[in-house]
C-alpha cells in the first residue's frame, strides 16, 4: 500500500451516504512490537485498532475515542484509543490459552465499553455495548444501528503487516428514497475479501465494490502510534492517591515503579520524587459522565 497509517474518506454524490477506509502499517506493527501476542489475540486486536479508528472517524472528536472490552473469557481485557491528534495506542491482557473465533468464546460474559471524552468542555460520553454477534465487527453495527440510529457496515481485516478497515453509513435525517441504495451499497461491501482490503490502495477497493457509483474522495488523514503517558501524567495519578498512601508505599518497597502497559515505558519515583509531587498544591478537575 502506497498510503501507510491513512484513512481516506469518501462519499456517494447521488445518495446520502458516507464511508471511510483506514489501511494501517507501520501504527500497527509498532503496537505489535510491545508485546508478543497469540495470533488468536492479535487478530482481535488488530480489528479492534481499525474499528476505533473507522468510528472515531465519524464523530466531531476532540479529545479522545476510548473502545474497551472487558469479560470473564481467555481475552479478559482490550483497549484501544484514537485522539483527535490521530495518534493511536491500545493493548490486550489475555490468559495463557486463547482458543475460539466467536465472541463469546474468546471474551466470555463482557461488554463493551465506548468513551469520548472532551478536553474541550471537559465532559465525558460513554454508552454501553452488549457483545451481540460473531465479530467486533457485528457489535459496532448493532450499537450504531440501534443506539445512534446509524445504519452503518463495517468490515475488517488484519494480517501481520496491516489493520485495515472498510465502513459505510447512511447520513442521519436522509433516509426518504434510499433504502434501495442502501441495501445495494452495504451488500457491495460485504463481497471486499481480506486480502483486498490489506492489500489494494483505497481508490482500487472503491472502483471495484462501487464502479457503477459516483464517488468523491474527500482526502487523507494520517495516523501513528503514540503513547499519551508522561510522568508528569503518572505524577498526577500518583497525587490523587493522597500523600500518606505514597509515603506507605515508599516505606514499604523503597520506590514505586510503574511500567505502561501500551509502550513499555518505566518510571520510578523514590522518597525525594514523592516530596517534589506533593510540594505544591495541585487541583484536579474530575471530568463529568454522561451516559
Amino acid at each position: 500500500m502506497k498510503n501507510k497509517d491513512a484513512l481516506t474518506r469518501f462519499v456517494f454524490e447521488n445518495t446520502p451516504i458516507r464511508g471511510t477506509i483506514i489501511q494501517l502499517d507501520e501504527a500497527w506493527q509498532t503496537l505489535l512490537q510491545r508485546k508478543d501476542y497469540p495470533a488468536i489475540v492479535q487478530t482481535q486486536l488488530g480489528e479492534f485498532l481499525a474499528a476505533n479508528t473507522l468510528l472515531a472517524s465519524t464523530l466531531k472528536l476532540n479529545g479522545a475515542l476510548v473502545m474497551q472490552i472487558s469479560g470473564d473469557g481467555p481475552i479478559n481485557f482490550m483497549v484501544m484509543e484514537c485522539t483527535s491528534d490521530k495518534h493511536l495506542r491500545g493493548m490486550a491482557q489475555y490468559k495463557e490459552t486463547v482458543e475460539g473465533t466467536l465472541l463469546k468464546d474468546l471474551f466470555g460474559n463482557g461488554q463493551l465499553v465506548i468513551t469520548v471524552d472532551n478536553n474541550k468542555s471537559n465532559e465525558r460520553y460513554q454508552s454501553i455495548v452488549s457483545l451481540d454477534g460473531e465479530k467486533i465487527s457485528h457489535a459496532l453495527e448493532s450499537y450504531l444501528t440501534q443506539s445512534e440510529q446509524l445504519e452503518t457496515r463495517i468490515i475488517l481485516a488484519t494480517n501481520d503487516h496491516h489493520a485495515c478497515g472498510i465502513l459505510v453509513q447512511k447520513l442521519p435525517g436522509k433516509t426518504e428514497g434510499n433504502e434501495d441504495d442502501w441495501n445495494r451499497i452495504s451488500q457491495l461491501v460485504a463481497t471486499i475479501k481480506p486480502e483486498e482490503l490489506t492489500s489494494l490502495e483505497p481508490e482500487e477497493i472503491l472502483h471495484r465494490l462501487f464502479n457503477e457509483d459516483n464517488i468523491l474522495i474527500l482526502g487523507l488523514d494520517s495516523y501513528s502510534f503514540q503513547c499519551s503517558c508522561s510522568r508528569e501524567r503518572v505524577s498526577n495519578m500518583l497525587i490523587s492517591l493522597g500523600q500518606e498512601e505514597i509515603n506507605s508505599i515508599i516505606e514499604e518497597q523503597g520506590t514505586i515503579d510503574i511500567d505502561c502497559e501500551f509502550c513499555n515505558q518505566h518510571y520510578t519515583f523514590d522518597k525525594v520524587d514523592a516530596e517534589e509531587l506533593f510540594a505544591t498544591d495541585i487541583h484536579h478537575q474530575a471530568p463529568k459522565t454522561k451516559h
